[in-house]
């Protein structure tokens, strides 16, 4: 992706499977740059995320894939791994991995999966990242000692078809200061984090990145937004003078938006009107 990406927020809403895929197709076909599936197993109303990432892998011929976020506790990395390099393989290298530390504890133990403290979930995180990364490496065997994950002699393979993107969902000083060390993508949700806490957020992953050794400009910065109350929901041009405000002073380099109740619309909108509007204000083609 080059210049300031776009995308789509699609509900992978069970009932309606046949307009979800419908949606993600047309928003290839207009032309955006993303397609982002939450990850809720417990949800019953919702399709199981990683199979509908490889079927409308299938669907599509360009845009982008990933999990907005997927469900760490509830997903055992190695094999997180591999799901993520096979479907990246299948679409020709065009999947990402958005990875979150865990959230609605009740409903993730109702299935079977740990519950865990905020500090046991960062750490179980870290080591999750450590994990999938061995499992791309293209090494013959690894072997990892965690606390909450090991590998032993473990096979890894196949390897992803480009560098998958590890895109962290995260607001708290722990987390963010790992994405910083440790992830290549930022996906806060705006406003659910306030705009006036971004700038700080921003500070602390460049910080931890570059005592990490790494430039930070390696960290992409992607927002989820929920227009509403003044915030992007206006006319196009002034959701277009609020996005180029998001890049110029708060330094995001993507934007995922969520579909209304004419999601056909809200696509040719985006793609046609927005997308374009701000990248000529920025200069990109």
């Amino acid at each position: 992706m080059t210049g300031v990406a776009f995308g789509v927020f699609v509900v992978p809403d069970a009932s309606g499977r046949e307009a979800v895929v419908g949606q993600v197709e047309r928003a290839d076909r207009a032309g955006l740059d993303l397609v982002g599936i939450q990850d809720h197993p417990y949800q019953r109303r919702f399709l199981e995320t990683f199979s509908l990432l490889a079927f409308l892998a299938a669907r599509t011929s360009r845009i982008r894939l990933f999990p907005d976020v997927a469900n760490l506790p509830l997903r055992r990395p190695a094999v997180l791994a591999k799901a993520a390099a096979t479907i990246d393989l299948l679409s020709g290298g065009r999947f990402e991995l958005g990875l979150g530390a865990g959230a609605f504890w009740e409903a993730i133990g109702a299935l079977g999966g740990p519950v865990r403290s905020p500090g046991e979930s960062v750490e179980a995180l870290e080591e999750a990242i450590a994990v999938i990364r061995a499992m791309w490496s293209g090494e013959r065997s690894v072997s990892l000692d965690g606390r909450f994950y090991s590998l032993a002699s473990a096979n890894t393979g196949p390897a992803p078809a480009h560098d998958i993107g590890i895109w962290l969902g995260a607001y708290g000083p722990r987390m963010v200061r790992l994405t910083g060390r440790l992830a290549d993508g930022w996906i806060p949700s705006l406003p659910r984090m306030p705009l006036a806490d971004v700038p700080a957020r921003q500070e602390a992953i460049d910080e931890a990145a570059r005592r990490a050794g790494r430039d930070p400009a390696q960290v992409r910065r992607v927002a989820n937004v929920s227009p509403g109350n003044g915030f992007l929901d206006g006319p196009v041009e002034e959701q277009v003078e609020q996005l180029v405000g998001l890049v110029r002073e708060l330094r995001f380099e993507a934007f995922v938006f969520p579909l209304g109740e004419d999601p056909a619309r809200d696509i040719e909108r985006l793609a046609g009107e927005v997308a374009p509007g701000v990248r000529s204000a920025l200069g990109q083609s």
